[in-house]
């Protein structure tokens, strides 16, 4: 890749720019935490995952809804699609191909062929390029125009994203509209008092010097180069847009921005998986506990042939109804979604007794739209019937003319109702922003459950920094998934299954929850697992860093029950991990 200018003499001399102008990052982690890493993997094999983890996956992977469409169709799809430069992302000189025999890949083309692993047939795969060599030949007297953005949005941009505004941290002094930037990334560095900071006031000039913001430890920082979508003075006034529409990137993969809308979903390798190996059954009632934001859901959902019951939770009212406008984008009908806090998804058995009259009962509020006049509501908690397990609250307009006057409705009262009433309209332009909220389940009303936990997340991919977690975070998060994996156990009933899945490379979110469930319910036992993509876990134990206490793993037989996605390894995939618990009966 080629810069249209290059450094002035005081920025880098012209043998530096080639090592400068590359992407190399080195992901920095809290030396504690690193030494845990390093004894649980090997010295060695950490190195390599901790540089895999800094770098995106060459290629993307797409799910297919088996129920609108088949692999073949897409496959033909995205070949009509590419030959008419709708996937490129504006990426330009790119082709598609089929993969046959010992075909391979070429610079600059993308290759789409079928997942070859049995069991995930629905399963597409669309490599992409990278990590390219990116170059700068300068000329005398000029500088290169240059823009600094956050980590996030770089981690964004590597991942095919264009650079929108809220991520610039810097620009170059005289930056127009059209001007080819080049685009680096600002990463967290440590500070005196043993914390990390990126030390870059918004809105700074860079002068292409030694002296401009992190211009050392941006070196082999260079994500690419764009062309700026707005001025120097537009990206730092507005508070939204595109700012840098991205030309050349250090990795070329494929935009799916609504493409195939319903007929594909974009999905990492090891989330298809976890679905498969739950083995959801037509007729079945399944939980997805953290189901947000909804690709395993509608994967069981699929698999199931939209036959039975998926009941989806989430604790954020945006995030559920992200859930169900995927849902019907994918035309399902078998997935209810409720706001709720898996930690609270487990209801007392003595519950059933107080559901009667009491709870059928409506109950009038007055809420106020802005500039409007009053408009009457009515809150109705619905029960079917006592084996009902999950009650739901509904917002239902009235013609009411006279609400319950003997009832005070606060202002903050009245604001909260209008937010659950004013929002927009969803991906498939949904009308409607109504969520259900449920105040939990019975004990053994699930014949499956999905636990793919909230975890530290440091398997996900790219990332560029990862000082931010520390052991003692990483041990409150393995608290906070033995909490969860309680209520599932709880849910699940007597010959069911349960499957528990995390996006972190950490043993003690891993492999610890696993001892940990083993040694506390004597009725669960590891299954195995099909698709068998991933590879063994950890065995023996670690005993952490000046902690008083020995973490335990697994046994040789268990290891080879679960699955582990090591993103060094061939597959190249986001670091994940998979167990699937079979239930016997349980103890009183």
């Amino acid at each position: 890749m080629d810069f249209s200018s290059s450094a002035s003499p005081v920025a880098a001399e012209p043998a530096a720019a080639t090592d400068r102008y590359t992407f190399s990052p080195r992901l920095r982690w809290q030396p504690e935490v690193e030494e845990y890493f390093a004894s649980a993997y090997g010295r060695d094999h950490f190195a390599r995952i901790s540089q895999a983890l800094a770098h995106p996956s060459c290629y993307s992977c797409i799910r297919v809804n088996t129920l609108k469409s088949s692999t073949d169709v897409v496959m033909q799809k995205l070949l009509s699609l590419v030959n008419q430069s709708e996937l490129c992302g504006g990426m330009g000189g790119l082709e598609i191909g089929e993969q046959n025999g010992e075909e391979q890949a070429h610079e600059g083309s993308y290759l789409v062929h079928k997942c070859p692993y049995s069991g995930l047939e629905n399963v597409l795969f669309i490599r992409g390029s990278g990590p390219h060599v990116l170059h700068c030949d300068g000329q005398p007297g000029q500088s290169i125009k240059e823009i600094i953005v956050s980590r996030k949005c770089a981690e964004s941009v590597l991942r095919g994203a264009q650079v929108y505004v809220p991520g610039v941290l810097a620009c170059s002094s005289h930056v127009e509209k059209g001007d080819k930037v080049a685009v680096s990334v600002a990463v967290e560095q440590p500070v005196k008092d043993s914390g990390w900071a990126v030390g870059i006031t918004r809105g700074i000039v860079l002068q292409g010097l030694r002296s401009d913001a992190h211009y050392e430890e941006r070196k082999g920082l260079y994500i690419g180069q764009g062309i700026a979508a707005m001025s120097r003075a537009g990206i730092f006034r507005v508070l939204h847009g595109v700012a840098v529409e991205m030309t050349e990137r250090v990795y070329k993969l494929p935009s799916f921005n609504d493409v195939l809308e319903g007929e594909i979903f974009l999905q990492n390798l090891p989330s298809i998986v976890a679905a498969r190996v739950l083995d959801p059954q037509q007729g079945e009632r399944i939980l997805d506990m953290c189901a947000a934001p909804g690709g395993k859901t509608t994967a069981i959902a699929i698999l199931m042939r939209d036959k039975g019951e998926i009941v989806a939770l989430d604790r954020s009212h945006n995030k559920v109804m992200g859930i169900l406008n995927l849902a019907d984008e994918m035309g399902l009908s078998c997935i209810k979604a409720y706001k709720l806090d898996a930690l609270k998804s487990v209801r007392k058995m003595n519950e059933a007794r107080n559901l009667g009259v009491a709870d059928n009962c409506s109950e009038s509020i007055v809420t106020m739209e802005e500039n409007s006049v009053p408009c009457h509501t009515t809150t109705v908690a619905r029960v079917t019937n006592a084996g009902e397990d999950s009650l739901t609250t509904t917002v239902l307009q009235t013609d009411d003319p006279k609400p319950d006057a003997g009832r005070y409705v606060s202002n903050a009262d009245l604001r909260k109702n209008l937010r659950r009433m004013r929002n927009g309209t969803g991906r498939s332009n949904i009308s409607g922003g109504r969520v259900e909220d449920s105040k939990g389940f019975f004990p053994s009303s699930f014949d499956r459950v999905l636990l793919d936990a909230p975890c530290s997340a440091l398997g996900l991919r790219p990332r560029l920094f990862a000082g931010e977690e520390t052991l003692e975070s990483l041990r409150k998060n393995a608290t906070y998934q033995r909490r969860m994996f309680d209520q599932a156990v709880k849910l699940v009933r007597p010959g069911g299954v349960i499957v528990y899945s995390t996006c972190t490379i950490n043993p003690g979110e891993n492999e610890g929850l696993v001892r940990y469930a083993l040694d506390t319910y004597k009725f669960l036992s590891l299954g195995s697992q099909h698709p068998k993509v991933g590879g063994p876990g950890i065995i023996g134990s670690c005993k952490l860093p000046n902690k008083a206490y020995t973490e335990e793993w697994l046994t040789e037989h268990e290891a080879q029950l679960v699955q582990r996605f090591d993103p060094s390894s061939s597959l190249d995939t986001m670091g994940f991990f998979i167990a699937k618990f079979n239930v016997g009966e349980k103890e009183d």
